[in-house]
């Protein structure tokens, strides 16, 4: 999948991240998230480029799968999903898929975290598809999603024809890596001071 043009870092228009490199190195190592998973996460884009649509077709089908979740897609009014707005979504989401992979966590990488955050919360909800859905993503369903988006990667990676070990740690980094973005993500949602 092609990189998409101003996404991500390339963004020079974005606020730098409120949490320091100090207390970004504590979160990794909280995580338990080092250097050999930085590995495991490029190798692992070797792995996961190719199927980046296969990938989405099951976390979309996961989303509209459960009405509780597709409402975040679809006009409050009505109640139907907003097709523009998935598919604007669904490029942004293969896009981070591989920039996760890339394990390029540097200040813009934080900056474009602080976003997404953004992006999910009533504070940016909507804004950069001019959508008309509901108007904030509550926090208990970001961290909830860290789940289907982890459990559901390891039958992609074990398709890199890799060693049950190389999956394993492949595995173990992508679900580190997906838990640390949702904690960056929940910023918005926490009181200044308590983040």
């Amino acid at each position: 999948m092609p990189e998409i043009p101003g996404y991500r870092a390339n963004d020079v228009t974005l606020p730098r991240a409120s949490l320091d490199a100090r207390a970004f190195a504590e979160l990794k190592a909280s995580l338990l998230f080092g250097p050999a998973d930085e590995a495991a996460l490029r190798e692992a884009a070797v792995v996961l480029a190719p199927q980046t649509e296969a990938i989405l077709d099951v976390w979309y089908g996961f989303v509209g799968g459960n009405p509780h979740l597709l409402a975040y897609f679809s006009d409050p009014k009505t109640g139907e999903p907003q097709g523009g707005y998935l598919n604007a979504v669904r490029k942004r989401f293969g896009q981070w898929i591989l920039d996760t992979c890339r394990a390029d966590f540097d200040g813009q990488w934080l900056a474009w975290q602080a976003e997404i955050g953004r992006r999910h919360h009533r504070v940016g909800k909507n804004q950069t598809d001019k959508a008309v859905a509901a108007a904030h993503i509550p926090m208990r369903l970001v961290l909830a999603l860290t789940i289907p988006i982890s459990v559901t990667m390891r039958p992609f990676l074990a398709k890199g024809g890799a060693s049950a070990e190389k999956v394993e740690a492949m595995h173990a980094a992508w679900t580190k890596a997906v838990t640390l973005q949702a904690i960056l993500w929940c910023e918005p949602y926490a009181r200044e001071g308590d983040f």
